[in-house]
């Protein structure tokens, strides 16, 4: 694997944290770390654990998530195919619930996001939004029309 990373240790033992992931997490493969993080906190108010110009470990409510860049993979067999310049995950849709998409929407907006559908209600029940993040993955972010517990987005203590 080839880092970029300027300081001499990773973050964690990548045995402790790789012990430490809940039964299912998503990684995603970048081109610009940096950029990935900018989105994922100015947009999907994630919080950062950790990040550097290889890797990133981060949270959305109560999904731990990470970002490598497609450097880290050159020995991987997806390595040829991570050069390529097209967007990535068609066929895949990150879900998150119980974020007002409404103001997801306003946020993607300002910071120049793609919006692939704009907040609405859809049959299964669901208001939600879906937007591209700066590798062309996608988010479809929601919550229950009739949504009693409140909007994570105001209540912050997650």
């Amino acid at each position: 694997m080839t880092t970029e990373r300027t300081t001499g240790e990773p973050w964690k033992n990548p045995e402790e944290y790789g012990r430490s992931l809940p039964n299912f997490t998503v990684n995603l493969l970048v081109r610009d770390v940096a950029k990935s993080i900018e989105f994922c906190t100015q947009v999907l108010e994630s919080r950062v654990h950790y990040k550097d110009a290889d890797f990133a470990a981060l949270r959305i409510g109560s999904v731990e998530f990470m970002i490598h860049a497609n450097h880290t993979y050159d020995r991987h067999p997806w390595f040829p195919r991570s050069q390529n310049e097209s967007a990535r995950g068609l066929g895949a849709e990150l879900r998150l619930f119980n974020i007002d998409p409404d103001r997801l929407e306003g946020r993607a907006r300002n910071f120049g996001t793609t919006v692939l559908q704009s907040a609405q209600e859809k049959p299964h029940g669901w208001r939600d939004v879906i937007v591209a993040d700066p590798n062309g993955y996608a988010w479809a972010v929601g919550c229950p029309e009739k949504f009693d517990g409140g909007f994570r987005d105001e209540q912050r203590n997650d």
